[in-house]
């Protein structure tokens, strides 16, 4: 009797190893009782079918990077009879005394201004205000263009291509322009009409406050209401650092810039042809802060396209090899 129970032991053993060997690394589907009240024996989770992590996410600033000036002089200021360079001075300088948020001050010193002229402006208005909106040679075209490019050469692998927008800007104005529906997303400064009978800033992004919703996108958490501090493993964020282009034009747009290099994407400052801008680029590029700059000619053949699409392929060789790895795995 003792030899058979020994032997029976082993085989149970023996049982049990080749069992956990075979679950080793999957996650165990969750164990329900059946209609005799038994816990049946667990069964491993369906493993994911297929490699998730094929976007490409390029990533704006809008004033001075798609259009040359800030949105609120093509229409909002004219309309209020400021004159730009004096109203941003005022603003910068009550900034200053009040030790106050800049963007902040201009938001709330706009309705100001306007109220003073007897100039009421509601959401329509601002929205409307969106189609005075000047843009860079080729920027109506580029969001088409690029997304062409990367299904050309990615007709296998099933690599989409995602436009966001992350501004200082108003989230009215950029609604009331023709690119508008061009973007996936648009995280960008808003008003709040109905709170107050002179409307009150809603959301308000900084230049280092545009580097949380980098981490949005990142985590694929681009409801606001939903809060990104938790910690999420790098496995399972959507879009890696890694599949980020950031556009921008010089100092204010610096700590996304980092951020998105500092985890291992790329980014393109832009100019609008004149030798300071050009030299604040290059300032950039030495310091580490992009990759490439170029004129801001967003038309297909030109140094911005030729060179964003060169990052592109890039990317596009990376998740190549990513995905060639995940199959292996598993």
């Amino acid at each position: 009797m003792a030899v058979r129970s020994k032997m029976l032991g082993k085989a149970r053993a023996r049982t049990k190893s080749e069992a956990s060997r075979r679950t080793i690394g999957a996650k165990m589907a969750p164990r329900k009782k059946d209609a005799t009240g038994i816990l049946p024996e667990p069964v491993p989770a369906t493993k994911t079918e297929r490699f998730a992590k094929k976007i490409i996410a390029l990533i704006y600033d809008f004033d001075g990077t798609l259009c040359p000036r800030p949105m609120q002089e093509y229409a909002f200021l004219p309309k209020i009879g400021e004159n730009p360079e004096a109203f941003w001075a005022e603003s910068n300088r009550i900034a200053r005394e009040q030790g106050a948020d800049p963007l902040i001050t201009y938001m709330h010193l706009l309705y100001k201004k306007a109220k003073a002229k007897g100039v009421r402006i509601d959401r329509s208005d601002l929205v409307a205000q969106g189609a005075a909106v000047e843009f860079y040679p080729g920027v109506s075209e580029w969001f088409d263009a690029t997304a062409d490019y990367v299904r050309k050469n990615t007709t296998s692998q099933d690599v989409t291509l995602r436009h966001y927008l992350i501004s200082s800007g108003l989230t009215e104005i950029v609604e009331g322009t023709p690119i508008y529906k061009k973007f996936h997303n648009v995280f960008a400064s808003e008003y709040w009409f109905d709170a107050y009978d002179l409307p009150f800033p809603k959301q308000v992004i900084t230049d280092t406050g545009k580097t949380q919703y980098l981490f949005r996108i990142n985590k694929g958490i681009e409801n606001l209401s939903d809060s990104i501090n938790h910690h999420m493993p790098e496995s399972d964020r959507p879009i890696p650092f890694s599949n980020m282009i950031y556009f921008g034009d010089g100092d204010t747009d610096v700590p996304s810039m980092a951020v998105v290099r500092k985890n291992g994407g790329r980014a393109i400052a832009v100019h609008g042809g004149d030798n300071i801008g050009r030299g604040r680029c290059r300032d950039l590029m030495r310091a580490g802060r992009c990759d490439f700059f170029a004129d801001a000619d967003y038309r297909v053949g030109s140094a911005l396209f030729k060179r964003t699409c060169l990052l592109v392929d890039r990317m596009i060789a990376d998740i190549r090899i990513s995905e060639e790895m995940w199959a292996l795995d598993n």
